[in-house]
């Protein structure tokens, strides 16, 4: 038997944390040809990933500009991909999630009648412009794609509503928390000093991210409102918010937050840096998809900064809340997980529905068993 020719396409630091762990897989077995792609529509934050997991891509699109728009990121996609398929003639592209890498790399694999794997399948809000352009990519990628891997039974039947075929489709976990076994320690040693001296003992360390375009503006204005109330109210907690290298959330984040007592403005971390400092904090606030699956793995309660989201497993498991971006409920809803204990361990000690750590295995085995039978 041949072996089977599968590029991976990626280019943000969300898409890569999630298909590291399956490259990895994918490399180690010997039916398989793999070749990495990356785009690199995130160039720095893209470069940390790869660091740590040591993944060298076979190709590089290196396409990331200053003040890139969404159509730039699609065309500078599409016309690089298609010199790479051309001269790889690959049997199936596996595209992650909801990026525009994600679409045009989908697109692009389609013009060419090439199989298309959608991992992290199925994640819909029902809103086209919430989170924008997210949804719309996952969506126009699960209408191209062939295989289907998605992470719960929510999301799978998301997909069965929307005419999807039934044996198209596979649940498989989530591949960030496969991830999380790379990147957790145990006695975890920042390389930022100033994290290594906070007191996660004796205070309420609260980690905060915050940069979704559907939250700019009075979003993120109302976010930084609501954190220096939360701040200057208890001495017991300090908060540490990475704040987002793009002017348009840094400038709004640096006017209010910055020289506020119990409040840390530190730039993003990396992903081993950023898991660590979930599993060390007492809860997390973001607007983040990833958080959402990433700190209920650590047992860390999420307040979600937006008014709707894709992954309501969480929600409904009760180790994530949804609280918007409005300031009264956001200094509610933090007040009560710093002040009642019962409410703090209600939700730290829910079950994560994202799964067990093998997704990427899984979804390697499907692959075989899918071109198998096509033989």
């Amino acid at each position: 038997m041949n072996k089977i020719k599968i590029i991976t396409i990626f280019g943000t630091r969300p898409e890569a944390v999630k298909m590291s762990p399956l490259v990895k897989e994918l490399k180690k077995r010997k039916e398989i040809d793999i070749k990495v792609c990356v785009t690199a529509q995130h160039r720095q934050m893209l470069d940390q990933v790869l660091n740590l997991f040591d993944i060298v891509p076979d190709y590089d699109l290196n396409i990331m500009k200053d003040k890139q728009t969404l159509t730039s990121i699609t065309t500078r996609t599409l016309e690089g991909l298609e010199e790479i398929f051309e001269k790889e003639q690959p049997d199936l592209v596996l595209v992650h999630g909801d990026t525009t890498t994600t679409f045009a790399g989908s697109l692009a694999a389609f013009y060419r009648q090439i199989a298309v794997g959608h991992v992290e399948a199925g994640l819909r809000t029902f809103n086209k412009y919430f989170p924008f352009p997210e949804e719309m990519n996952r969506k126009l990628t699960g209408a191209i794609a062939d295989l289907h891997f998605a992470p719960t039974k929510g999301s799978r039947q998301n997909l069965l509503n929307e005419g999807v075929c039934e044996k198209n489709i596979y649940i498989t976990g989530n591949t960030v928390i496969d991830a999380m076994q790379h990147t957790v320690e145990v006695d975890y040693k920042f390389e930022n000093e100033e994290l290594n001296n906070l007191d996660y003992i004796g205070k309420k360390i609260i980690l905060v991210t915050a940069h979704r375009r559907e939250n700019w503006g009075d979003g993120i204005e109302n976010i930084c409102k609501a954190l220096k109330n939360i701040a200057l109210m208890n001495e017991n907690v300090e908060i540490v918010y990475l704040v987002h290298l793009n002017p348009v959330v840094r400038d709004v984040v640096y006017k209010n937050l910055d020289g506020v007592r119990g409040i840390h403005l530190l730039p993003p971390l990396d992903t081993k840096e950023t898991h660590n400092l979930m599993n060390k904090c007492f809860m997390v606030m973001t607007d983040s998809g990833g958080l959402q699956e990433e700190a209920p793995h650590l047992g860390k309660p999420v307040l979600v900064l937006r008014n709707v989201t894709e992954r309501p497993e969480a929600v409904d498991a009760k180790t994530v809340k949804l609280v918007g971006t409005d300031v009264d409920k956001i200094i509610y809803e933090t007040n009560e997980l710093i002040n009642d204990k019962e409410k703090y361990l209600n939700m730290s000690r829910a079950i994560n529905p994202y799964g067990d750590g093998h997704a990427s295995e899984r979804i390697v085995d499907i692959i075989l068993k899918y071109f198998h039978a096509k033989q």
